[in-house]
């Protein structure tokens, strides 16, 4: 069953739902954590893109890639960035783990430039409550609109995918430590119903991540085995990803993003499945250009 209503935190404008933070930042359309850098103006080899019109950052809310409180090395090289990434068909398997230089480089070398005016930018995090609370304070002085709590992602060792306590407990910390609006990125791994019951006074939207490879491909080994298989997204994940779509819709009034876009039509299906607003992810690596043109067709 779907809740037809507008709901805490979400608006009608033209006919087309969006999401307004407490802070009064409003948006319809999201980049996945990473999909355009860590500053949302898009990686070096998107750049040109930009330059030729067929990527315009500014379209998007922008949610950097997951940083740590300290640096780390994951499977990413740069010198070979398709040893932890592959193209499926309809879709991306990654086992990226987390790479990133830290928080502290963020806040030295990206931080001072970001102009969320130009470029609305929100921070992805991932870590533990405390370390959480310690990088919160830390952006508080940045021209960000928002806090990504990623505890979803499917390529770490840690128990974060399974402790409850921890994932409540990390937003708790941070709505108390910070003044920026809190996005919870979950995963269809997650016991969804008691996260939302108590997080749901803390967290202004819901995200959702890749799905780790065995979901969805149980008998068959995945390409990234190596790094633990990995983590589904695009077309391939839409079944699973979409399920939780309407699951959140219909569990709580928090506005929910809609993932998995990999055609133009999949704006208005994940929209009628109860999302608010739309992430574009994977859909960057494989065709770059399109999250551009399906929201300048949209706009029309």
């Amino acid at each position: 069953m779907h809740i037809f209503m507008v709901r805490k935190n979400v608006q009608k404008n033209g006919g087309k739902i969006m999401i307004t933070f407490s802070n009064g930042h409003t948006f319809e359309y999201m980049t996945a954590s990473g999909a355009l850098g860590y500053d949302g103006k898009g990686w070096p080899w998107e750049r040109p893109l930009d330059w030729l019109d067929f990527l315009e950052p500014e379209l998007f809310t922008s949610v950097s890639k997951t940083l740590t409180f300290y640096p780390k090395k994951g499977n990413l090289r740069c010198y070979n960035p398709l040893r932890c990434i592959r193209l499926i068909h309809g879709g991306v398997v990654n086992a990226v783990g987390l790479s990133n230089p830290g928080i502290d480089w963020w806040c030295k070398t990206i931080g001072p430039s970001v102009n969320s005016a130009k470029i609305p930018l929100v921070v992805s995090l991932f870590g533990e409550p405390a370390e959480l609370v310690e990088m919160v304070k830390m952006l508080e002085c940045f021209d960000i609109v928002g806090i990504e709590i990623n505890a979803s992602c499917p390529n770490t060792q840690t128990d974060i995918l399974h402790n409850n306590e921890k994932i409540i407990a990390s937003c708790q910390a941070v709505k108390q430590a910070s003044s920026l609006p809190i996005l919870l990125k979950v995963s269809v791994s997650h016991d969804i119903e008691t996260i939302v019951k108590e997080t749901r006074n803390e967290v202004e939207s819901y995200a959702i991540n890749s799905v780790p490879w065995e979901i969805l491909f149980p008998n068959q080994k995945s390409p990234l085995m190596h790094f633990g298989g990995g983590g589904v997204s695009g077309k391939a994940a839409q079944l699973t990803t979409w399920d939780l779509v309407k699951k959140l819709a219909t569990l709580t009034a928090v506005p929910v993003i809609g993932p998995s876009i990999w055609e133009f039509d999949d704006i208005q299906k994940v929209r009628d499945l109860g999302a608010q607003a739309i992430s574009f992810g994977s859909i960057f690596l494989r065709y770059p250009w399109r999250p551009t043109l399906f929201v300048r067709k949209e706009k029309k």
